[in-house]
């Protein structure tokens, strides 16, 4: 579907008035959404495979959560927590609760954005511990504030120029293949191992158990390549922590809440969290996010020592009451785990291609969060042991540009040329279809072309 090559009215007012620091995929404005789709401002009615980078799980406007807060914007709208209590607060922790992969997490703080809870997980684990370092992942993204800006190690644009950033933050390698320079075959426990060994190094030689706080990990790995962690890996980490008394924070900001095909991808692994993040998908759009911990844990916090002007918003709260009854109710995680196999078996389809093959590094993800890797004549530099001379430049964003031009919004991810699937967690086997041919179309003319 062509775009028009000259920017309306509107779109060149933003690009006048919004910040240069923010960055879009599609200049347009959208008007409407609707399910899986988006209806921008020339008429274009657009298949959205982002989801608002995994927000609207339950597609765009889903008339029973948006309705929910249309009638708690008519009985309370803002009850700021450190005032009093607020029914939809309260409901949304009766409601989680049972679907928590621990009992033992059972203190509830409610907050606005994935950054946030990461911020306030930070705050309590150091508080708890009475020790400062903080262990995050290679490749990791937990947002873009200060605190969060310092764990994050997926790209350098985010901290690039506002150095230095919180002190005691420290790196240890995640099992993903490509980081660690060894093919896609080899085996988890071999990945495992090495990252896990890698930790025990960083404990003896720069940060001591004593001095560590917590180790934060996002058990799908999110905007560095959507790389499931091992269940060996998460074992190894929560040995490492009980062993020494460090907390483990599991950050399902992104890959929680169904997204990876059960209500939380920690509950592959069995592992249980100290802290957990959740955001995104928790409201279906609604600005909310939750830090979920241990009472014994919270009960070390002094009262006032957290909060938050707009913390647990009654109408983001409402929505969210709302997304668990309609998760439960339409059955959406299985709906996931069938749209799963078909995206899975379609993306593979692909990869068997003779013609295309050699441009595919990986298919990879869990649940409706799936990539495909590209190859590159580039890589990340000189020593990246996959490149590929004769593979096409720049494949990720060309494919995702051509998607858009076919009506088809998906987005790129990560340091090397990755193109991930987001897609409503409720989206039609006939969507679904519709979006895995965009792609397949997209995907050879961008290799044919060279």
């Amino acid at each position: 579907m062509a775009t028009s090559s000259t920017p309306s009215s509107s779109v060149q007012f933003g690009q006048k008035y919004v910040t240069a620091g923010l960055s879009r995929s599609l200049e347009a404005v959208v008007e409407k959404g609707e399910g899986s789709y988006l209806t921008v401002e020339d008429g274009r009615k657009m298949l959205d495979f982002t989801c608002g980078i995994g927000v609207t799980n339950l597609g765009h406007c889903h008339p029973r959560v948006s309705g929910a807060a249309a009638k708690q914007c008519m009985e309370v709208v803002h009850m700021q927590c450190s005032i009093a209590f607020h029914q939809p607060y309260l409901k949304l922790i009766e409601k989680i609760l049972p679907l928590m992969p621990d009992p033992s997490l059972n203190s509830f703080f409610w907050w606005n954005s994935g950054s946030e809870a990461i911020e306030a997980a930070i705050k309590i684990a150091r508080t708890a511990t009475g020790r400062q370092n903080i262990i995050s992942m290679q490749g990791a993204y937990h947002g873009r504030t200060f605190g969060a800006m310092a764990v994050t190690k997926s790209k350098t644009i985010y901290s690039e120029g506002v150095h230095p950033l919180m002190p005691g933050v420290f790196t240890v390698p995640y099992p993903y293949w490509h980081q660690l320079g060894l093919p896609p075959s080899t085996p988890s426990s071999q990945l495992s191992s090495l990252c896990l060994a890698q930790l025990d190094l960083l404990l003896k030689q720069q940060t001591a158990p004593q001095d560590t706080a917590a180790i934060l990990i996002e058990p799908v790995l999110g905007e560095g390549g959507y790389v499931p962690a091992p269940t060996e890996f998460l074992q190894g980490l929560r040995e490492v922590c009980d062993k020494h008394g460090i907390l483990l924070i599991i950050d399902e900001v992104q890959c929680g809440y169904g997204r990876a095909g059960r209500q939380f991808a920690i509950e592959y692994s069995g592992v249980r969290p100290d802290i957990m993040c959740v955001a995104k998908g928790l409201a279906n759009g609604f600005p909310l996010s939750g830090v979920i911990s241990r009472k014994e844990v919270t009960d070390k916090l002094k009262p006032g020592s957290m909060g938050g002007t707009y913390a647990g918003n009654a109408v983001a709260c409402a929505a969210a009451c709302e997304v668990i009854d309609v998760m439960k109710e339409e059955k959406v995680l299985d709906n996931v785990n069938a749209r799963s196999k078909e995206l899975f078996a379609s993306l593979n389809a692909l990869r068997d291609d003779a013609k295309i093959a050699p441009c595919i590094l990986d298919v990879r993800g869990q649940g409706l969060m799936v990539v495909v890797e590209f190859a590159s004549p580039v890589g990340t530099g000189s020593h990246d042991p996959f490149v590929k001379p004769s593979a096409p430049k720049s494949l990720a964003s060309r494919i995702a540009k051509r998607c858009q031009e076919k009506g088809m919004l998906i987005l790129t991810t990560s340091a090397y040329e990755v193109i991930r699937f987001i897609p409503a967690l409720n989206i039609t086997q006939e969507d679904l279809a519709k979006g895995c041919q965009i792609f397949k179309e997209a995907v050879e003319e961008v290799v044919r072309e060279g």
